[in-house]
């Protein structure tokens, strides 16, 4: 498996892992679609991202690479208000996840989520639902080549 597959499993594993305490638990899934029902607990999605760097580090050949995942969480609710006090309380426990363990159990040697993106989304027919995309860099090192 290469590098980058071993930091977006982990960074999966870690989020699932930490999530499932809550009452009720989101569903945490990784690079799937959105399921038509949201589940009461809320939707958390993690996304694969694109690759934002990567710098040669010379004798032994190596690289440095700066890998952007994208954490996507939904929730509903009945109200805004009640929309936006669990989407807020699912940022807090996923930057908390994020930060009880930045090495992603040695996966990577650095994780940072960064600020999230939010929106109101509507499906018709549907209750409304919120939204908040996070951006999560993960740092890591590979060896030969920029794809290992």
């Amino acid at each position: 498996m290469s590098a980058r597959e071993t930091a977006l499993t982990a960074l999966h594993a870690q989020l699932a892992a930490a999530l499932l305490a809550r009452n009720p638990a989101p569903l945490v899934l990784r690079g799937e679609t959105v399921p038509q029902r949201l589940p009461p607990g809320g939707l958390v999605v993690v996304r694969d991202g694109d690759t934002v760097q990567e710098t040669a580090i010379l004798s032994p050949l190596a690289f440095a690479i700066e890998h952007r995942a994208e954490v996507e969480v939904t929730v509903s609710g009945a109200t805004p208000a009640a929309r936006t006090a669990l989407l807020d309380a699912l940022l807090v426990d996923i930057g908390a996840a994020i930060t009880a363990d930045r090495t992603l159990g040695g996966a990577v040697e650095w994780t940072q989520p960064g600020s999230p993106e939010f929106q109101d989304v509507e499906f018709e027919g549907a209750v409304a639902a919120r939204a908040a995309l996070v951006p999560v860099t993960l740092w890591f090192t590979v060896a030969g080549s920029s794809l290992a």
